[in-house]
């Protein structure tokens, strides 16, 4: 009897095992994250990703679809990143004021940091050429990431170390003090915060929300 095809192995002439896919397709969104932030998005078409990657358009279209599919994947992968990091800096027991706003400001400091980033602004200004990218970055930014931090601030009004018992209101009442119009202003041109920057308004953001009155 013969043995058992690997589910690694290819299956007709040609087509990659699926573990050298993957690396494949994470070589081509590397590829395609450098055109958006070194030439921008209008820049990264098909072609241009192909040759960044060192792959045939024919590959991209295969694997990917069109343009804005491999842009939408691209945003994905990017925000599988920043979930992870956001959801860890929230990942702290609630046991007394100084650790929530200890947790508070780290939040603060990485949603900031992560919002004015150059990958950030880079997919952000990608998003805005079509309203499929615009949801797809909607979807698996703020929609995904939001839920965890209201989750968190529910859990510090339960311990009575928040004033808010309107969790999601909290949410929109932080990101505010958090936010600004500093991603805005940066996607516009203006340059980004510096860390002591990003440091400061985290810590002021966070102050002004504990000492808020109550939603």
């Amino acid at each position: 009897m013969p043995p058992k095809e690997s589910s690694n192995a290819p299956t007709r002439r040609g087509r990659l095992p699926v573990h050298e896919r993957a690396r494949r397709e994470h070589e081509v969104l590397d590829a395609a994250m450098r055109v958006i932030v070194n030439q921008g998005p209008a820049a990264a078409t098909m072609q241009a990703v192909a040759e960044e990657a060192h792959a045939s358009k024919e590959t991209l279209y295969s694997w990917f679809g069109d343009r804005d599919a491999l842009i939408a994947a691209l945003i994905r992968a990017n925000a599988d990143a920043s979930a992870i990091d956001l959801t860890r800096s929230l990942d702290q027991p609630v046991t007394d004021p100084a650790t929530a706003r200890t947790t508070l400001e780290g939040y603060a400091h990485a949603l900031l940091t992560l919002l004015t980033g150059e990958v950030s602004i880079a997919l952000n200004r990608a998003a805005m050429t079509a309203p499929v990218l615009a949801a797809e970055l909607l979807h698996s930014g703020r929609h995904r990431v939001g839920p965890i931090a209201v989750a968190y601030l529910a859990r510090l009004y339960d311990a009575g170390l928040s004033p808010h018992a309107d969790a999601p209101a909290a949410f929109s009442f932080l990101y505010g003090l958090v936010v600004q119009d500093t991603q805005i202003r940066t996607l516009l041109g203006e340059p980004a915060p510096s860390s002591r920057e990003i440091t400061d308004r985290a810590r002021w953001a966070v102050r002004t929300f504990l000492a808020a009155d109550p939603l």
